[in-house]
């Protein structure tokens, strides 16, 4: 059995601050830690003495525009789909990693 899942990697999100970005694997997430920034914007998940664990419900792991990640919660981010592609295929591009 297979958890469901609200954001699945690759999905394009906006912040209740307008700001763009792409929900990521947890592989990628990974890699990211490595090469960028958290960003630590307004509605990230933060718990004392607790790490990330995206789950996807919950905690979701997002990259944004300006070149930093944060893992965020569910309430402060939407599904937009309206976002153009070309937004989608820069997002990948900055990340320079392989998938999402």
């Amino acid at each position: 059995m297979e958890r469901k899942k609200l954001y699945h990697p690759g999905d394009l999100i906006t912040t209740f601050m307008g700001e763009i970005g792409i929900v990521v694997s947890r592989e990628t997430l990974a890699s990211l830690r490595t090469m960028f920034k958290e960003g630590n914007r307004p509605g990230h998940y933060f718990a004392p003495g607790c790490c990330h664990n995206p789950d996807y419900v919950t905690q979701i792991p997002i990259f944004f525009e300006d070149g930093t990640f944060d893992v965020m919660r569910t309430m402060n981010i939407s599904k937009n789909p309206g976002i153009p592609e070309e937004k989608k295929h820069k997002l990948l591009e900055t990340m320079g990693v392989d998938g999402v």
